[in-house]
């Protein structure tokens, strides 16, 4: 069984050149929480010159959109979206310097290149965990959009909060990988 590979943000060249799809990788420190309105908002900025309002040069973005918290809780659920949903701006944001996203889900071709070309990764994290994977969400806090709710984006500190690689700076996807290496042949 292949070893886990713990990372700290934020990435670096450095730090991506060692990862490969299929790998199991805990993410430590500040990661941003996004959506689709969030990616949108972020987009049009960028389109007018105007500054984002959180540095993205060797940042995560999660698609997430947490539950709100119960009493005595730092965040609600906080599962993944798919990331197909912000694959119109992912290209723009990566660009820009974005590093890594986490999400589920397969990615088009249009984000696998900009990932590639601008050397960043995407993460996924487990669907249906969500309550699991707040537990590694130690701080957290707005930083734009309030107006969005649950879906503004946040600031998140974490600990070892779980993910595969599913396509790296290489070019390589795993869930393309997983199905030629089921297929039947002959």
């Amino acid at each position: 069984m292949p070893e886990t590979i713990s990372i700290n943000t934020p990435l670096t060249d450095e730090i991506l050149k060692d990862l490969k799809t299929g790998d199991s990788v805990l993410i430590s420190g500040v990661i941003y929480s996004a959506r689709d309105a969030a990616h949108k908002r972020l987009v049009e900025l960028i389109s007018k010159g105007e500054k984002l309002p959180f540095e993205i040069k060797g940042q995560i973005v999660y698609y997430v959109g947490p539950t709100p918290p119960g009493p005595g809780m730092i965040i609600g659920s906080a599962g993944p979206t798919s990331g197909y949903r912000m694959d119109a701006y992912a290209p723009i944001l990566i660009a820009e310097g974005l590093k890594g996203m986490i999400g589920k889900g397969m990615r088009n071709q249009k984000v696998k290149e900009a990932i590639k070309r601008h050397r960043a990764v995407y993460f996924a994290a487990t669907g249906g965990a969500g309550a699991l994977i707040s537990k590694t969400i130690k701080k957290t806090e707005i930083v734009a959009y309030e107006d969005l709710g649950t879906e503004a984006i946040r600031r998140m500190h974490v600990k070892d909060f779980p993910t595969i690689v599913v396509n790296d700076i290489y070019g390589n996807d795993l869930y393309l990988q997983g199905k030629r290496r089921y297929r039947k042949t002959g």
